[in-house]
């Protein structure tokens, strides 16, 4: 996934650092992603949203607010309005470029904030949120203890994930002030609601009132017993392949013709993590899957082995050429099953020292209906006449080239 770094002007005119990132293939559509109250564009659920939308074609754009992570400014200064100009001023950069964003991603007050300025920005076709709270004023628990002195001096240092902030008595009004009635019933997109039951920054309450608020077409999901910042990896992932899947049936994802040598477009894998095996397969914007290992070889189970999709690709192939004959002929085929097993170890195979050997793919066939013996004997000639099946057992060439 190629990334961009770049800067655009915010609210107040302060350059407010950015990473936009890139699908490897052609670009279809594209978000607009706010973080969370104090935190950055990089943290681990922005960076997996992002590259899992990338891998489908959209790129994203995730930026710290003013005040925060790499952007200029003073956070003193600013409020949830200034977080929903920032927003908006974003949108105009991404505009100008010629890529208007059709999603809108927030996480916990960054979705606050893209619910509040989601029907301003034309094009939006879809807006998700993770752990929001429907009163923005909620942040203000963060530093409760200080909200007296605040009150009564204009200002405070409080310290919030361990770092230093100064919360100004405007930026306390300005948060409490704002309200997401009237945005959320005015949304003219599809929202989808992430919220984990055990949130206990931003309780589930807020999201049933996000939800409840907001017209169709609207969904919810439950992140179950992800934390608030959706720290761990098998959460992002998880948040990251509902949205990218949800924001897939109301955008334009249509890829334009396949390359040249590729008339079925390209599969492209990338690693998930480096500490493991675990891949993401992407078969152009809307078909993806996982690939992996065994955990007793390293990897976390959560995808098939590469032999493992060796043996789709045959099943697979054998079913439906058995299905188009059995078709063709007008025969009575009810049903096709395909069971394949292949007596090779990928992780034990990896190993450039170990002795070369003749694969062996055992097949299964079940045909169900009212066949004779000469259908079905025919049908079984016919399973060996699957084009998976001739590339495996003829001798092929893989061409490789070192792509920068």
């Amino acid at each position: 996934m190629p990334t961009e770094r770049l800067t655009f002007a915010g609210h107040d005119g302060s350059e407010l650092a950015a990473r936009l990132d890139l699908p490897d293939g052609p670009h279809l559509a594209t978000a607009l992603f706010a973080h969370c109250f104090t935190c950055g564009k990089d943290i681990p659920a922005a960076r997996r949203i992002s590259s899992r939308l990338a891998a489908m074609g959209i790129a994203v754009l995730r930026f710290d607010f003013t005040g925060l992570g790499h952007s200029g400014g003073e956070f003193g200064n600013t409020g949830f309005t200034s977080n929903v100009d920032d927003l908006k001023a974003a949108a105009t950069f991404l505009r100008d470029r010629g890529m208007a964003p059709a999603l809108l991603i927030g996480h916990s007050l960054g979705g606050a904030a893209v619910l509040k300025v989601a029907p301003e920005i034309s094009g939006v076709r879809s807006v998700a949120t993770i752990g929001a709270p429907f009163d923005p004023g909620h942040v203000t628990h963060n530093f409760a203890e200080a909200l007296p002195e605040i009150a009564d001096k204009g200002d405070a240092e409080v310290s919030l994930g361990g770092r230093p902030f100064r919360i100004t008595r405007t930026f306390v009004e300005d948060v409490s002030q704002a309200s997401l009635s009237d945005a959320v019933g005015r949304l003219k997109a599809a929202l989808m609601v992430l919220h984990a039951p055990r949130d206990a920054v931003v309780g589930i309450e807020n999201a049933s009132q996000i939800f409840t608020s907001a017209r169709h077409p609207k969904s919810f999901v439950s992140l179950d017993d992800a934390d608030h910042l959706v720290t761990r990896t098998e959460d992002a992932e998880y948040a990251a392949e509902i949205i990218a899947a949800w924001a897939g049936r109301y955008i334009d994802l249509e890829p334009p013709a396949p390359p040249p040598g590729a008339p079925e477009g390209v599969v492209r894998v990338s690693e998930v993590d480096r500490d493991g095996f675990l891949q993401d397969v992407n078969a152009g914007p809307t078909h993806h899957t996982l690939a992996d290992e065994p955990v007793s070889f390293g990897g976390s189970n959560r995808g098939m082995t590469p032999y493992g999709f060796l043996s789709a690709g045959l099943g697979a192939c054998t079913s439906m050429t058995i299905r188009m004959y059995a078709r063709r002929k007008g025969w009575p085929l009810e049903h096709v099953s395909v069971d394949v097993c292949h007596d090779k170890v990928h992780a034990e195979d990896a190993d450039a020292d170990a002795p070369e050997k003749v694969d062996t793919w055992r097949r299964r066939i079940t045909l169900t209906g009212d066949l004779d013996p000469e259908q079905r004997q025919k049908l079984l000639e016919i399973a060996d006449k699957c084009p998976v099946h001739r590339t495996l057992e003829r001798r092929s060439t893989v061409i490789t080239e070192l792509f920068d």
